[in-house]
C-alpha cells in the first residue's frame, strides 16, 4: 500500500506505482513515473517528465528531472530516466537532455548519489555508479559500470570515465578516464590501476596481472603511443578487460585521454 503525506503535490498526470511513499510537501510534476516501491522523501521534487525506477530511495530535498542549465534551453520537452534500486541523497540535482542532443539524461541501477552531487543534461551513468559528496557532472559525460568518484570531483563536459574506473577527491577531470584506471589531482592525472575496486568487485587475481601488465606497456616510454596501444590489443588479445580499455581508446570522444605524469 503507498504511503503519501497528505500535503504531498501529485500532478495529475503523473503515474504512481504500487507501495510508493511520498514524504510531506514533495512535489511530483507532469509526466513523472514513479515505479513500485518508489520513495520521495520530504521536500523532493520531481520535476517533469522523468521515469524512476522500482525501490529507488530518493532523500529530503533532491530535485529531479529540472531544466537543463543551458543558456541554449528553451523549454522543450526532454526526459530523464533513473533505473532501479538507486539511492539518491539529499540536494541533488539531476537536469533533463537538451533537444539538440540525446534529449535525455539516463542512470542506471543500483547507483549511490551523495549529498549536494550534480549531473547534468544529457549525461549517461551506467550500473552502480558511486559518487560522493559535491560531485559535480557536466553535460554529456559518459560513466561507466561501478566507477566511483570521490568528494568534491568535478568531471568536465563531454568526458568519459571507463567501468571501474576511480577519480579521487577534490579532482578535476578534463579528459577522458580509461576503463579500470585510477585518476587524482588538481588538474586529474592517471595514476595508475583501481586495484582495490578491482579486488573488491571479484577479479581474479590472473585478471589483475594481466591488467597490469597491458598498463605497463600502454604506458611505457618506449615507441609512440599507438604503437605501445597496438602491442596491447596484439599480446593481451585474450584478456577482456585490456582490449576493454584498447576499445576505449580507439572508440575516442570529444576529449584528450587522462594520461600519467611524466614522472608516474
Amino acid at each position: 500500500m503507498s504511503k503519501i503525506a497528505p500535503t504531498a503535490l501529485i500532478d495529475e498526470s503523473a503515474q504512481i506505482g504500487a507501495d510508493v511513499e511520498l514524504g510531506p510537501y514533495a512535489q511530483i510534476g507532469p509526466n513523472v513515473v514513479l515505479d513500485d516501491g518508489v520513495q520521495i522523501g520530504a521536500h523532493a521534487v520531481i520535476s517533469r517528465n522523468t521515469t524512476i525506477g522500482r525501490e529507488t530511495v530518493v532523500h529530503p530535498f533532491a530535485v529531479l528531472g529540472g531544466p537543463p542549465q543551458s543558456v541554449g534551453y528553451r523549454g522543450e520537452e526532454t526526459t530523464l530516466v533513473i533505473g532501479a534500486r538507486n539511492v539518491i541523497r539529499e540536494f541533488v540535482t539531476i537536469n533533463r537532455g537538451m533537444p539538440n542532443a540525446r534529449g535525455e539524461t539516463r542512470i542506471g541501477d543500483g547507483g549511490f548519489i551523495m549529498t549536494h552531487a550534480h549531473i547534468a543534461h544529457d549525461c549517461v551513468l551506467g550500473d552502480g555508479v558511486i559518487m560522493a559528496n559535491n560531485v559535480m557532472i557536466g553535460g554529456h559525460v559518459h560513466i561507466g559500470d561501478a566507477a566511483w568518484i570521490g568528494g568534491g570531483a568535478a568531471v568536465h563536459q563531454n568526458a568519459r570515465i571507463g567501468r571501474n574506473a576511480m577519480l579521487g577527491g577534490m579532482a578535476g577531470l578534463e579528459g577522458d578516464l580509461i576503463p579500470f584506471g585510477s585518476a587524482l589531482g588538481n588538474r586529474a592525472y592517471l595514476g595508475g590501476l583501481n586495484l582495490v575496486g578491482l579486488k573488491r568487485r571479484g577479479f581474479s587475481r590472473e585478471t589483475i596481472h594481466d591488467i597490469r601488465n597491458a598498463y605497463r606497456l600502454l604506458f611505457a616510454e618506449e615507441g609512440t603511443f599507438q604503437e605501445r596501444l597496438d602491442d596491447v590489443a596484439e599480446t593481451f588479445s585474450n584478456c577482456p578487460e585490456a582490449m576493454e580499455i584498447v576499445e576505449f581508446i580507439r572508440t575516442g570522444g570529444n576529449r584528450s585521454l587522462c594520461m600519467p605524469h611524466r614522472d608516474v
